[in-house]
């Protein structure tokens, strides 16, 4: 989870957030080349005491200082949309979660058991202990097993919402009305968490997410206790 004074991305726990952090380290280290060369350029030519006076045109100049920033573009681009390829696709799922926003809870369905249903509202303040997290702990959080795909659906049913989770990198906005699936792998157990980031009336920000990572036996004795 984000803690404070942190500056930098939460720990990954899927690949495609590995590549996200990847991918930022590379587009930060292609702009500080690009600021470093204008600077220089800037202030060479304010402390140059050489005026040309009789310069018209320069189309070479322009052919180069076009074609350069095209290239580093696609130098750009290139990365950034074999990543989107990746969050966009879903692969022979082993397991399927269907999420759908209200005002202002999370209801989940887990499509491949029967009866296995609930609502996930933020713990109260009041009710809260002293090792919980204070805005971000919810009574019924996603159980879900690491090391397999899972297949998340979202919907909402009154407004626009977004679930979001983000050391999954992942992102997605709840529709009324539509389905939009996502991605879910979890390399490691834990607890991670996530909100609402679409702004959806006076409650938005109390409608936490927690992601419970588990092994496969305790995610089955969950299971069980339905």
């Amino acid at each position: 989870m984000c803690t404070w004074m942190c500056f930098s991305f939460q720990d990954s726990v899927s690949p495609l957030m590995e590549q996200l952090i990847v991918f930022h380290d590379h587009v930060m280290m292609v702009l500080i080349f690009i600021t470093l060369i204008v600077f220089y350029m800037m202030f060479s030519l304010y402390l140059s005491s050489y005026v040309n006076r009789n310069l018209l045109e320069g189309q070479f100049i322009e052919f180069v200082w076009t074609v350069i920033p095209a290239f580093m573009l696609v130098f750009i681009a290139l990365p950034s949309l074999r990543i989107l390829y990746l969050i966009e696709e879903v692969n022979n799922p082993l397991l399927t979660i269907k999420g759908v926003g209200h005002q202002w809870y999370w209801s989940y369905e887990y499509s491949d058991f029967s009866k296995v249903d609930f609502d996930s509202f933020m713990n109260l303040y009041s009710e809260s202990s002293l090792d919980s997290f204070r805005l971000l702990d919810v009574d019924n959080r996603v159980v879900v097993p690491f090391g397999i795909q899972v297949r998340l659906l979202v919907s909402s049913f009154d407004v626009i919402h977004s679930w979001t989770v983000p050391c999954l990198g992942l992102k997605l906005d709840a529709l009324p009305g539509r389905v939009n699936q996502g991605l879910i792998y979890l390399m490691r157990p834990g607890l991670f968490f996530g909100q609402c980031s679409e702004i959806c009336g006076s409650n938005h920000s109390f409608m936490p997410i927690v992601l419970e990572s588990v092994s496969l036996y305790s995610f089955l004795s969950w299971l069980m206790s339905f």
